[in-house]
């Protein structure tokens, strides 16, 4: 008789400690991408309107929050940097990261960490984002966060800080402070550290062990955050754009295995994405631009592996490729579809979003056939995926006059909005 309690109690073990297609658990969703296959999301809403709940947050944050199971996990900052007038004193300045349960809001425990100084001052583009723009991740068992020059740090569900790393205390010729988030693989935690130690790491995600490091000049203003792609041999790259090029490594060494030049320089924002053994790469400050490579080789691929390249690009958020077109919302307002194929522009409209010249920071999130584009102070655009242009609502939360940096997260037909005040669970009524 007991063999069936010790077999369904090791279910229950496993369910517990495993992903689903359900969870949002990392930047982007599971594969990085802004993809969801929900399709229960609502159309509209308001704050009067399948507003589920909304929780207020102990301080502004351009990360995201992820999702596993029953809670949600968000970062922000307190102490400095609040006010652009009298941002006060960095050595108040704190982390914090924080667990929510998901069916009502509800702030189930919050670990704070003091800031490693000095840090960048908050002043120019830091301001526009702040001191946690980094998106933690968790693999089901614990929850990882990167808080730039304070450095890596893990803690278990319940909130067990289990180790704490760094990854160096320097910073860029622009001082702008971190944007990239981490990502998993295998049994490897890989940060993009550029703006702390022109390098990327990986740590053993249950010691935080340095397994490898690739540094590299170049990555100063590579901003964006790292992407697996998936090689027709079940291999995977990991795939990074820098000023000027873009890199293939191999992800268990960090060993460079291929580049390809580029166009695009200065700042690279956004994160490349890839499908059917291409990437997609955006970006670019002084000259902008977009290329498509296809993964699979080695050292130069400009001349055999490019497929095309276009000047159309956005600045911050990143791309969806969707049926053979790209969709993305630049960082000006601007809403985008490209053929992935040709690289042709099919089309480009302005939303009717205000907020001085960048009035878009996230990143768009696809969700039954509809992109989900939140802009920064008016509200979030619904629009039809596909290659026709068609606005399907805009949805404002109009007591919050604070920004919306941060991407969507979708679950379970829930929408996850955070701004700079509040966490906001939109659903269906």
């Amino acid at each position: 008789m007991k063999k069936p309690l010790i077999l369904a109690a090791a279910i229950v073990l496993v369910a517990a400690n495993s992903l689903f297609a359900s969870d949002w658990t990392r930047f982007r969703g599971l594969s990085g991408i802004g993809i969801s296959d929900d399709t229960k999301l609502p159309l509209t809403w308001s704050e009067t309107k399948n507003l589920k709940w909304k929780t207020p947050l102990p301080g502004p944050g351009s990360s995201s929050p992820i999702i596993y199971g029953d809670r949600l996990f968000v970062t922000c900052y307190t102490g400095y940097g609040i006010d652009r007038s009298n941002p006060g004193s960095q050595e108040d300045l704190k982390r914090h990261l924080l667990c929510v349960n998901r069916s009502d809001g509800k702030i189930l425990w919050e670990k704070s960490v003091d800031a490693v100084l000095p840090e960048d001052p908050y002043r120019g583009y830091i301001s526009e984002h702040g001191y946690a723009s980094s998106t933690p991740i968790t693999d089901g068992r614990n929850v990882y966060v990167f808080f730039g020059k304070t450095g890596v740090l893990a803690f278990d569900l319940e909130g067990k800080k289990l180790w704490q790393v760094g990854v160096g205390t320097e910073s860029s010729n622009r001082r702008w402070g971190s944007a990239a988030s981490p990502i998993l693989y295998k049994n490897l935690l890989i940060v993009n550290a550029s703006e702390e130690s022109l390098a990327i790491y990986a740590f053993d995600k249950a010691t935080g062990k340095e397994i490898w490091k690739a540094e590299g000049d170049a990555l100063e203003l590579a901003h964006g955050t790292p992407f697996l792609a998936n090689l027709a041999d079940g291999r995977k790259e990991l795939t990074i754009a820098v000023p000027e090029e873009v890199w293939g490594l191999n992800p268990d060494t960090g060993k460079l295995i291929w580049y390809a030049e580029m166009a695009p320089n200065g700042n690279i924002c956004p994160s490349i994405i890839g499908k059917d053994g291409t990437v997609y790469v955006f970006g670019g400050f002084r000259i902008k631009g977009s290329l498509a490579i296809r993964t699979g080789g080695k050292d130069n691929v400009t001349q055999t592996h490019v497929l095309w390249s276009s000047p159309e690009s956005s600045y911050v958020p990143s791309p969806i490729i969707l049926n053979g077109h790209l969709y993305w919302v630049s960082d000006l307002g601007l809403a985008c579809c490209m053929d992935a194929k040709s690289g042709k522009l099919v089309y480009r409209e302005r939303l009717s979003a205000r907020g001085g010249g960048k009035p878009f920071y996230a990143s768009v999130v696809l969700a039954n056939g509809k992109l989900y584009a939140v802009s920064r102070t008016s509200g979030t655009f619904v629009l039809a995926a596909e290659p026709r242009f068609k606005q399907l609502a805009q949805n404002r939360l109009e007591s919050d006059t604070s920004d919306f940096n941060a991407s969507p997260a979708v679950s379970n037909g829930q929408i996850f909005l955070r701004s700079n005040k509040s966490l906001y669970c939109i659903e269906a009524e």
